[in-house]
């Protein structure tokens, strides 16, 4: 057995290459079935971040038999995946800028949103797509079909007049070209229209400024008249402090949500009375629910009218289990997963995405019967021994007030390099976009790129992290700024005082509001020695006054409302306070950003240079909010590892395009 070389920590040769993570990995995902038929949609970063509708179908051949191959009435069945759509088109939409339910499925039809002018279109089997919705300006999204009247339903975001986007509920005609009649309006953003199983009833959710749906939202149903007008419409829910997640009507007609009442997102349905009763134990200290950043999260299906496959997270792990909803009783399903979502159901069957810390991101499809399991589609095909990817472990760690928090901790790893005796490994702590939302476990080359060549990293669930019940969740209202960047600086803190990183090497890295975080730590703590922020916030003011409107009021909750509260917005923002920054910097950021402006980091970069502090700033053409393009994620992962090399001070074990940095 070769013998691993020493060499110091940061210049380890991995063969978890730039190449690699580009030419193999994809983003798989938003399941859905149509009879035998299972959908998902990929994003491909060798097509220029283009979202491709794919189906698996039963694939008929003939069966070769002695006498020469049998008549067409004797097949196999094989299962063959293939694009659905014309290479020009790209499944995405683009309301609340982060989309989501794209694309809808029927009886052989498809339905979807091309991302280059946002409208809807048809396809019919054998045939090319057909344009739905004919103005430019607006937007659509979640839409469902409805046979009956021969229509669309969808949540529809009008950009065709000045100020504001105006959301509304729709109903699109599928026998002509239309943009759409409204249904339901009066708030500002709908999603989950979800028609009863006869039709004769219509669910939703609604919200208004300056909630995000996670923080308080409102369902409502209503009954769809013979000629598919809304009548009798009523509020099911008080609103407010309570989330709703997902409603869904069972195949019995009963209607189901996931709420947060309690402090933890548990499962419900309504009775008779108009009651809601709870499936779970009502202090069940788990998840069934997710932060809505995009349209269509899933964590339930039914198998039966009582009978459904769920997923639900504990203590920063998921698990899929199966709930009788007439006993009341939660049965675990034994997976090697411990990320599970996107939950589809069909006849005998389910689809899910899963992930664990030695398993991509997967669709997998599930034998009810018999509770085997077979794979879809990975994010990319693993061509390396396990010994070469860090074993994540849960962590939590003392905090500010006297709390804990939570992170997973990712210790250096490389079966053909160990580091000279003494040397402690260089950190990089990870913040998670958001805030709102939550670190996972899944096998990703993004990771291990870094930690197959001497990293250790750490990735926070900070307070206001998802996952960990509601109280966690609002620890960061009014605090964005503070306890986030308290949690990041205590994790790195903690893991320094037990000797299993150096002290002197601690760097911190984000993107969006994880940007945020990172820039945030960088100017009003002196724990970290290196920073990289992927299109970050610099500027909480500018974000306040120049972003899209699902954002818009979002710092309403995590910092004060503006302009009332200017003070703590200019008191919190980095880009105020740069005579404190003498911390290196990276800054990544896309030209058509919509969601943080890129002069936000163009002035951080000006600024940091201004101060003389060493700083870099990549801008990447035509990418938004996160980088698609194969040649931009490369470049980006490059130019960081470089960044590293000269501020630690080690040597690449092989040639990077170098990165101008300012003042070094």
């Amino acid at each position: 057995m070769t013998q691993p070389q020493i060499a110091p920590y940061g210049s380890w040769k991995s063969p978890i290459t730039t190449d690699l993570i580009t030419a193999q990995t994809i983003s798989p995902g938003a399941l859905s079935i149509d009879g035998p038929d299972i959908y998902w949609l990929e994003g491909r970063p060798l097509e220029g971040g283009r979202y491709v509708l794919v189906k698996l179908a039963p694939h008929k051949k003939p069966v070769a038999s002695r006498g020469g191959l049998q008549p067409p009435s004797a097949v196999s069945a094989t299962r063959v995946a293939e694009d659905c759509l014309p290479p020009e088109f790209n499944v995405r939409t683009r309301v609340h800028e982060y989309g989501g339910a794209a694309y809808a499925v029927f009886d052989g039809l498809i339905y979807f949103v091309n991302f280059k002018d946002q409208h809807l279109y048809e396809q019919k089997p054998g045939h090319i797509p057909t344009l739905l919705t004919p103005t430019d300006g607006y937007r659509y999204a979640d839409f469902i079909p409805d046979p009956e009247h021969r229509r669309l339903l969808s949540v529809r975001e009008d950009h065709t007049r000045p100020g504001e986007a105006v959301n509304t509920l729709v109903s699109i005609p599928l026998d002509s070209q239309n943009d759409g009649t409204v249904l339901v309006e009066g708030h500002d953003f709908f999603s989950n229209p979800r028609l009863s199983p006869d039709g004769t009833r219509l669910a939703w959710l609604c919200w208004d400024h300056p909630n995000m749906p996670w923080d308080g939202c409102e369902l409502w149903v209503a009954e769809v008249l013979a000629d598919g007008s809304l009548a009798r419409r009523k509020k099911l829910t008080r609103g407010g402090s309570e989330s709703i997640f997902q409603p869904e009507w069972s195949p019995a007609g009963v209607l189901h949500f996931v709420s947060d009442r309690t402090g933890w997102w548990n499962l419900y349905r309504f009775l008779e009375d108009g009651s809601a009763d709870p499936l779970c134990p009502a202090d069940m200290q788990a998840e069934f629910g997710q932060p809505q950043w995009a349209f269509g999260l899933r964590t339930y299906s039914f198998i039966s009218a009582h009978e459904l496959l769920c997923s639900y997270t504990h203590d920063g792990a998921w698990s899929l289990a199966r709930l009788d909803t007439a006993a009341k009783t939660l049965t675990n399903i034994d997976l090697p997963y411990s990320e599970v979502g996107s939950i589809r159901t069909g006849d005998g069957f389910a689809v899910f995405a899963a992930a664990s810390a030695t398993e991509p991101l997967s669709l997998l499809k599930l034998d009810l019967a018999t509770g085997r399991t077979s794979v879809l589609r990975r994010a990319f095909e693993p061509s390396l021994p396990p010994g070469w990817f860090s074993q994540p472990r849960a962590l939590t760690f003392p905090t500010e007030n006297g709390l804990s928090a939570h992170a997973f901790v990712y210790p250096p790893a490389n079966p053909d390099f160990t580091a000279p005796s003494g040397e402690l490994p260089p950190l990089i702590v990870m913040s998670h976009g958001g805030p709102t939302g939550a670190a996972d476990t899944a096998l990703r080359y993004g990771l291990q790129y870094w930690t197959s060549r001497g990293f250790a990293v750490l990735d926070v669930d900070y307070g206001g992290s998802t996952g960990y019940g509601r109280a966690y969740r609002m620890r960061l209202n009014g605090n964005w700024g503070l306890v986030d960047v308290d949690d990041c600086c205590n994790a790195a803190l903690w893991l320094a005082s037990q000797g299993l990183v150096d002290p002197q090497r601690m760097a911190i890295r984000g993107g969006s509001a994880g940007g945020y975080t990172t820039l945030a730590a960088l100017v009003f703590k002196k724990v970290f020695s290196a920073g990289a922020s992927h299109y970050g916030v610099s500027d909480l003011e500018a974000l306040a006054k120049d972003t899209h409107k699902f954002e818009s009021r979002y710092l309403d909750n995590l910092v004060g409302p503006y302009p009332a509260r200017k003070d703590l917005y200019e008191a919190r923002s980095p880009i105020h306070h740069l005579e404190a920054l003498t911390t290196p910097l990276i800054l990544f950021q896309g030209d058509e950003d919509q969601v943080v402006a890129p002069a936000q980091s163009r002035r951080m970069f000006e600024a940091a240079r201004a101060q003389g502090v060493p700083v870099a700033y990549l801008l990447f053409a035509g990418e938004q909010h996160g980088f698609r393009k194969a040649e931009n994620i490369k470049r980006s992962l490059e130019a960081e590892l470089y960044f590293y090399a000269k501020i630690f001070h080690f040597d690449l074990p092989e040639f990077i395009e170098p990165v101008q940095i300012e003042n070094i």
